[in-house]
Parts: C-alpha cells; structure tokens; sequence
C-alpha cells in the first residue's frame, strides 16, 4: 500500500507501517516509509561526518543505495530532528532546536497537501482536493537531482517553469553527500549537449551532441540495449534528457562520482553492475588532440590529424602531446573548396553552431558551401537516412573516432587537398602553386580594395559614419566597418561592430511573430540566433516612427562606453536600408516585470534571488553614477528595464534616455520630461531638475516593489489615498512592514534583511533630495551585517491625488509605457 502524508500540522509513520497517516504526527530520524512496490524508501541516514540526512534509497538492497538526498548542504547536527509540515503546505526539516534548516518550497503550495513517494522513487507533493489529475504536482524530488538520475528524471533545462535540473556529485560518495567538485549540465546552445565540468568551469568530459538515437560521444547509449530507452525533448518548452526501462523488472540509474565519473549501473544477480562509464579512455578527455585534431583509441599515439591538415607543434606532438592540435595545409579559396567525409565520428562541440532541423543533408552543403565561414557542417538526426543541418563556422574541436557508432561529419578543405596524400614533396608542389596564386590573388585584391575604400569614402560622405557635438561625440562612435560576426574586440576601442542587414533578417528569420519579445514606442525587439549559434536580442526602429532618432544616437554612444556585470551588453548595430536596429546579448529571463508581476511565475523569485536582483541594480547603478568613466544619469529606471540572464542575474538596460554629466556635476534641468511615472522623482516629474538622485529615487521604488511583488503604479490598499510608497510609509510607521512581503517568498527569508531593504527603500524615495543616500552608500548599506541607517522621512508621491497627469498618449497606460513612448518595455506573450 502506498504510504501518503495527508497534512494538516503534523505526521507520524514507524518503520513497518504503510497506512496512510494524519494528525498531529512527524517523521523522525530512526523512522522510514516504502513507496507502495517496497522499492524505495524515504528516510533519515547519517552521514560519515555524523550529520542527519533526509534521503531516499532502495529498499532491501545492500549497501545503501541512496539516490536523492533533500538537505545536502544543511544537514541537522544531531539524531532529534524530525520532518513536518508548515503552515504553507511545504513540508519542513527542523533540528532538535525546531529551527528550519530545509524546506520543499518557499511559497503557499496547497489548503490540503498530500506527500507521497512514488514507485519510481520521486516524492511528490499534490493538493488532496484536486483528485481530477493525479500527475499534477506541487512539487516533486525530480524537479531537484542531486548524483543520481532514475529512470523518467529529466536533466537539463525547462523554459516554461525557468528551472534548470543538473546533476552535482556527493563530496565523498557513499560518505559525504554535500554538495562536490563536479557537475554534469546540459547546455541548449547551439545543438545540445552534456558538459561535465570540475568547480563549474574546466571541462572534463563532453558527451557530444544528441543525434536521435543518443549521445554522439557515448558509443553505448543505443534504445533498447537490456531493457533501456532513450529520450529527448528540444522545443520551445525546453531542452531535456531522460531514460526509460523497457522491463518493469529492471533496476538502472546514473550517477556522477566524486572523483568526476558519469557512470550507469544495472542491478543483476543482486549485486550493481557497472554498465559503462565516461571519461573511459584518453580520448573521452576533453580537448585531448587540440582544434582539428582526432583522437583515437585504435592509435599509437591516439591524436591525428585529418587529410589536410599538419601538426601545429611537430615538437610536442612527437613527446604525445596533441593539444596544440593541427593546421591547414593549403588555405582555404571559397567557394572552389570542397568536402572531406569523415564517419563514425563524435561531432566537434556544438556550442557555437548554426542549427536547421528541416533542412536535407544536400541544402546543408550548398549553405556550407555559399558560406566562407563555414568549416564543416553534418546531419541533427541520423536516424532514417539522415536530417536536418548542423554547420560550424570556428574551428573544430574536440573531435574522436570511433570503430562503429557516431556519426557522418563533413570537413571543409581546400579542392588541392582532397585525394592528396601526407608526402612533403606532393606538399611542397602544392605549397609552390599556392604561392604563386596568392601573388595574383593579392594582385587582384588591391585593384579591389582601392575601389572598396572609394566606395566607402562615398557612403561616409552620405552620414552613415555619425559624430556627435558634445563631449562624447569628438571620435567616431560607429564605424562602417561591417561585420556578419559579432567582433569581440575591447570595449575601450570606439568602433561599434556592425551587422548587414541579411545577417539579422537571417537570425531572426525575418523578423518574425515567433520570435517578437516585446514593443514600445521606439519599435519592437526580436530574439535572434546568429548562425555561430550565439543568441542576440534585435531592437529595431520602427520605419514610420518620427521619434527615437536621437534616442538611438544617445544609446549606442552611451553603452558602447560601458562595461560591467550588471549593465546589458551591446554586441553592434545596423543602419542599413533606412533601418536603425541595435543588436543586444539575449537575456533569457527578460524584463524582471514579466516575472515580477505574473502570478504564476513571481515563485521563481526566493527571497535570496530577490536580494541578489537588488544588490545587482545597485552595483550596476554605482557603475555608471561613479565607477565609469562618465557619470552617467539612467533617467529611466523600472522593473521592465531590467533584464534576467538564465541565472537570474540583473542587468540594467535601454540607455536611451540617459544623459552624460561632468564628473563635478551634479545635476541639471530639462524642459522635457521624459521617464516614466510611479519611478520618476518629485522635482523631475514637477520641474524638470535631475541628478543622480533621480535615479536613487527609481531605485528605491523598485526595492519596495521586488519585496512586496506589487506595482507602485495601480496599487490599490484599503486606504484610497495611498499608492505603494504610502501603504509602505503607513506599515513602516505601525511597525507590521514585514506584513508588505510577497506571499510567494514563503519563509525563506530572514527578517533582518527584509527589513534592512525595506529601510534602503524609504531612505531612497524620500521626497527631499538631500535626504536621499548616493549609491555608494546604498551598496555599503546593503553589504554590511548591521548598517547604521538613518531614519527614513516622508516619502514622495504619497497620495495618488498628487501624482502628475500623463498627456492623453500615456494617460490610461500603466508604468510599463515611458513618458515619450521610446523604450522597449512590453512583451507579449509567445
């Protein structure tokens, strides 16, 4: 019989019972409940450093098997802790002390919850009302691997829910199951693949792309090899891995070691096979033979060089050592280059490809072909004869040969170098003949480059080089030099790499609805994948719009100038064919507003991530006010300008408005007021005067609304007077701040932190300018254990009644439209 938690407070369960339990009842550390198979158990184990551990493992099977553990890194001290529910219908472990040091969840989950571990091993949470669908979880263990992967565990990434599912190895295994030196990540970029890694950044070992039937780089993931199957989704809801069992009898699962093994185990005639294992040779190494260079176990010494190529390092490759890898022999002349076929081959890394899964193996070659960057290309899927296209256009790396398995991969060569053999005198001639054509060729390319430059001497004198007339704009800002690549040279060099306009027509496939993330009245923004595989955000200026011109100028001269963790990264732009487009790094996560403020995703923000989202504006803020070499003022700070990368890391963005002072200024006044209303400050929405403490002031109206989970905007309280500064004001006075927190932080935070950032917040959005802290201060403030902080005073903006009216054009939109309609702010849904 399957054992259930059905909750009210608390629960009991002895070690031999399997009834389903109620009432005032825990689950203590010498006590254990079976799933209803007796397969696995949920249970307390100690650890060899004699801490407690909640966990589950096989039943009857020798040694302990423990496949998830809930409190790894926050194990209880002693034998007295006990496992219960908490007032949010999460369940809760708590030390002898009654302290919590591990929750389910950090948001109200259900009025009448119901634990349950499953035959497969995973401990779900459900809401007993509900009975309509069994499989509709709250929460469940496999949402949160820890070494272990059991069949029908997902690993990799879900794009609906924001959640990533890895796997981290135990410290020790078997005796420490705290958090190790390893880990194994799926990445979705490009085509995906598994990356085992050590301290999350040297690689070990790559799996190699999924090619339909498994891993390129796991020779013996095959469906159906002793009752396994193998699995893969990659759309639009997400990247993910999992494995199947044929047969209902058949124990399997995967771990990751300590000592950074990706192993898979069978249980037969009662004891763990070993089934295989990866890194299991040299060749499984990462980078072992260096760019263009193959590995191969069948060889003495395993690093060769493909037809056409030599090695780099003659030297160190004649000691065994491959990793400088290998050189073309002849360069390449596109597009008279032709195409070496290498089989049974693991694909190099895919991180940086373009991907096409509806193109033939034919079309792949003739785009390859057409291409000059392009370096090798080779089918997505293998099954059936072969589809769908995968092309590289940086060099190769990380590649092996196998006696069987793998897959088909073409290699770009130059048209001397196939059929050639590896002779120095066949070398020689071609090297003798190449010279001779590089001299015509070179002939030929300076006829061509004195008509280029002519050319674009002509095309500056037409403006498409734009200088400016204040202190920034005395060096040329914007180059045009264009680049189908994003050029990664320093951020100090003024030239702005720029993109042809077919590039970006290309990435975002023509701009289209799919890919749209969001508009305002500057234009609209579109999500991109450049065809090295890297993400781009594309904000376009609408053609018929007769706004955003000097706001265009103003950004690009702006954030080309900026570099920092916490401002978004500007990668080029586009002024071809009456276009004006900036192209941005992709952020994931978008606009903090759209995660914010949604009901159903505003859970992902824990209390600690919400802090890191605070502490990040303000370091990013600090940047520009101080660190930078212009003392930059934002004038448009909101939720929906900043953006979230995949690990929820802020970025500040849309520097269209911003405005560069004089390091010894301190602030000026406009007649144009442009920002958006519920953040702008008192004397700039009445009389136009800004300084950095404008921004302080943005700022702190976005800390109460990160900690609330409500809009400044559109607040309605009980009292009618008050938006949500004032309701925040009027809690703070009565001492119930902590009343304000979003419910969906659940309990996770710590109450002298809430209250520290509420403090910060009033402290911002004082109404007298002096009042208010720089930003140097707020980080300190926001840094230290226990700040000495002012009293807060009256806040501005208090009454609704007092708030400014917006002209007709924004009137009846809400802070997500700025006061001239120019950034980029709304998204909409996919």
């Amino acid at each position: 019989m399957t054992i259930f938690f059905i909750l009210t407070t608390f629960f009991i369960a002895s070690s031999t019972s399997s009834d389903t339990l109620t009432g005032t009842q825990t689950l203590r550390t010498n006590q254990t409940l079976s799933s209803q198979n007796q397969t696995f158990v949920l249970g307390f184990f100690r650890g060899s450093n004699t801490n407690y551990y909640l966990g589950i493992w096989y039943n009857n099977i020798t040694p302990q098997t423990i496949v998830w553990v809930a409190n790894r890194d926050n194990p209880i001290d002693n034998s007295s802790g006990y496992l219960k529910i908490g007032d949010h219908g999460n369940f809760l472990l708590l030390n002898s002390s009654g302290n919590t040091t591990w929750f389910s969840s950090n948001q109200t989950i259900a009025k009448n919850p119901l634990l349950q571990l499953l035959d497969t091993g995973n401990l779900v949470l459900k809401d007993s009302s509900h009975t309509t669908n069994n499989n509709n979880y709250l929460w469940q263990s496999f949402d949160y691997p820890t070494d272990t992967v059991l069949p029908g565990m997902e690993i990799g990434w879900n794009f609906d829910a924001g959640m990533e599912k890895h796997l981290t190895s135990w410290k020790i295994t078997g005796e420490d199951p705290s958090s190790g030196d390893y880990t194994m990540k799926l990445d979705y970029h490009g085509l995906p693949e598994a990356f085992l890694r050590r301290d999350n950044q040297t690689i070990i070992f790559r799996t190699g792309p999924w090619n339909g039937e498994g891993f390129s780089g796991i020779t013996a993931m095959k469906d159906n090899t002793d009752g396994l199957k193998f699995n893969f989704k990659d759309d639009e809801h997400g990247v993910l891995y999992y494995f199947t069992v044929t047969k209902p009898s058949l124990l399997s699962r995967i771990i990751l070691t300590s000592d950074g093994e990706f192993e898979r185990y069978m249980w037969l005639q009662a004891s763990w096979n070993k089934f295989w294992y990866q890194p299991g040779d040299q060749c499984d190494y990462y980078g072992v033979c260096g760019p263009y260079g193959v590995c191969d176990n069948n060889a003495s010494p395993v690093c060769t060089c493909m037809q056409g190529f030599s090695p780099k390092n003659q030297e160190a490759w004649n000691l065994r050592d491959g990793s400088d890898g290998c050189v073309r022999n002849t360069g390449l002349d596109c597009p008279n280059d032709k195409f070496l076929h290498r089989e049974n081959m693991k694909l190099p890394e895919t991180t940086n490809v373009f991907v096409n899964k509806s193109m033939t193996l034919d079309e792949c070659e003739s785009l390859c072909k057409r291409n000059c960057s392009c370096t090798a290309y080779a089918n997505t899927d293998i099954r059936n004869g072969g589809s769908g296209c995968v092309m590289w256009v940086d060099q190769l790396f990380d590649m092996s040969v196998f006696s069987s398995g793998g897959q088909d991969l073409y290699v770009r060569l130059a048209a001397s170098d196939i059929g050639s053999t590896s002779s120095y005198n066949n070398h020689r001639v071609v090297q003798a003949i190449g010279i001779t054509l590089s001299a015509l060729v070179l002939i030929l390319g300076m006829a061509a480059i004195c008509y280029i430059r002519k050319k674009r001497q002509q095309q500056r004198s037409r403006g498409l080089v734009h200088r400016s007339h204040d202190s920034l704009m005395h060096e040329v800002v914007v180059s045009s030099r264009r680049h189908s690549v994003v050029n990664r040279r320093n951020m100090d060099d003024l030239e702005l790499p720029m993109f042809d306009f077919d590039t970006l027509i290309m990435a975002t496939d023509n701009f289209s609805q799919d890919n749209k993330l969001g508009e305002g009245g500057f234009g609209s923004v579109y999500r991109g994948r450049l065809a090295e595989g890297q993400e781009i955000a594309v904000k376009r200026l609408s053609e018929d719009s007769g706004q955003g011109i000097e706001e265009f100028k103003n950004e690009v001269k702006l954030i080309v100038k900026l570099q920092h963790r916490n401002l978004v990264r500007l990668l080029g732009c586009c002024i071809e064919k009456n276009e004006k487009m900036l192209v941005y790094e992709y952020m994931s996560n978008r606009g903090l507003d759209s995660i914010l403020f949604d009901k159903s995703k505003k859970s992902l923000l824990y209390w600690e991530r919400r802090f890191t989202i605070i502490y990040g504006i303000a370091r990013g803020l600090l940047y520009l006010h101080q660190d930078s070499r212009f003392r930059i003022i934002h004038r448009d700070l909101k939720t929906s300008n900043i953006l979230l990368d995949n690990e929820m890391n802020p970025k500040i963005s849309d520097f269209g408005m911003a405005r560069i002072f004089d390091k010894d200024q301190t602030q000026a006044q406009t007649l144009r007021i442009v920002g958006t209303y519920g953040y702008m400050s008192p004397e700039y929405a009445m009389d136009g005067n800004f300084s950095i403490k404008s921004d302080v002031f943005s700022f702190g109206v976005m800390v109460l609304e990160i900690i609330t989970g409500k809009k400044n905007r559109g607040f309605y309280s009980d009292n009618e007077d008050l938006n949500l500064l004032g309701n925040v004001w009027r809690h703070w006075h009565e001492g119930t701040a902590l009343s304000l927190i979003d419910s969906c932080i659940g309990d996770s935070y710590t109450e002298a932190e809430v209250v520290k950032c509420i403090h910060i917040g009033l402290l911002c959005v004082q109404e007298r300018v002096e009042d208010r802290p720089t930003m140097s201060s707020v980080v300190l403030m926001l840094s230290s254990e226990a700040p000495s902080m002012p009293n807060p005073k009256n806040p501005g903006f208090i009454a609704r009644k007092t708030l400014p009216e917006t002209d007709s054009s924004s009137s009846k939109r809400d802070e997500t439209w700025s006061v001239n309609q120019v950034t980029i702010t709304m998204f909409d849904a996919r």
